[in-house]
Order: structure tokens, then C-alpha cells, then sequence
């Protein structure tokens, strides 16, 4: 079993930044693919970026490609998404998520959720 647990989150002006963290319990981090996923009432859970368990590739959703960077650091255990221009638009839920092999890829399940940081963008 892993356990994700998202922080960073907060309140912030549109155009500000912050950097979300996902500390993994476990020995199984190293060797999962990762995402960041967000949420708004609403609204489907859009998936915002993806990370190999390596770390040498990524993804981005076009709504966040050139503001958004994931990141991981294996030895720590944690995945991170440095969030900049934060606008509005980005105000929502924010999970990180694993999935059970090392290659990221949208269409395969994320099998492991964290319990979600809010990120409130104001304008």
C-alpha cells in the first residue's frame, strides 16, 4: 500500500506562483510513473502533467505547457509541480497519483491517489 500526501497549496494573486509537493510512503515510489492531476466542482479531473519514474520524461496538458514543471526527487521519496503565471483559470483541487509501472502514460490507470491540496488563485 502507498500513501500520497499533497502540500503547497494556498492562496495566491493571479500571476504568482507556488510549488506543490507529494511525499510517498512506501518502497515502490522510485519505480511509478507519476501525475498531477486537478479538480474543480463541477468539472471532470483534468490531468496537468506526468512524470516517468525516472524522471527523464514528461507531459503537460496544454492548458498548463510553459508555466507548469514536474519534477521528482527519488531519494526524498517526493514528486513536485512548481506552478508560474498562475492564473484564475488554474484555481482548483489539486492530486498527485501513481501508477503501477515506471513509463508514464495517459491511458494507463493511476492506481494510488493523494487526499488533494486546494490551490485559490485570485484575480
Amino acid at each position: 500500500q502507498v500513501q500520497l500526501v499533497e502540500s503547497g497549496g494556498g492562496l495566491v494573486q493571479a500571476g504568482g506562483s507556488l510549488r506543490l509537493s507529494c511525499v510517498a510512503s512506501g518502497r515502490t515510489f522510485s519505480r511509478s510513473a507519476m501525475g498531477w492531476f486537478r479538480q474543480v466542482p463541477g468539472k471532470e479531473r483534468e490531468l496537468v502533467a506526468g512524470i516517468r519514474s525516472g524522471g527523464s520524461g514528461t507531459y503537460y496538458a496544454d492548458s498548463v505547457k510553459g508555466r507548469f514543471i514536474i519534477s521528482r526527487d527519488n531519494a526524498k521519496n517526493t514528486g513536485y509541480l512548481q506552478m508560474d503565471s498562475l492564473t484564475s483559470e488554474d484555481t482548483a483541487v489539486y492530486y498527485c497519483a501513481t501508477q503501477t509501472t515506471p513509463w508514464f502514460s495517459r491511458s494507463d490507470p493511476f492506481q494510488y491517489w493523494g487526499q488533494g491540496t486546494q490551490v485559490t488563485v485570485s484575480s
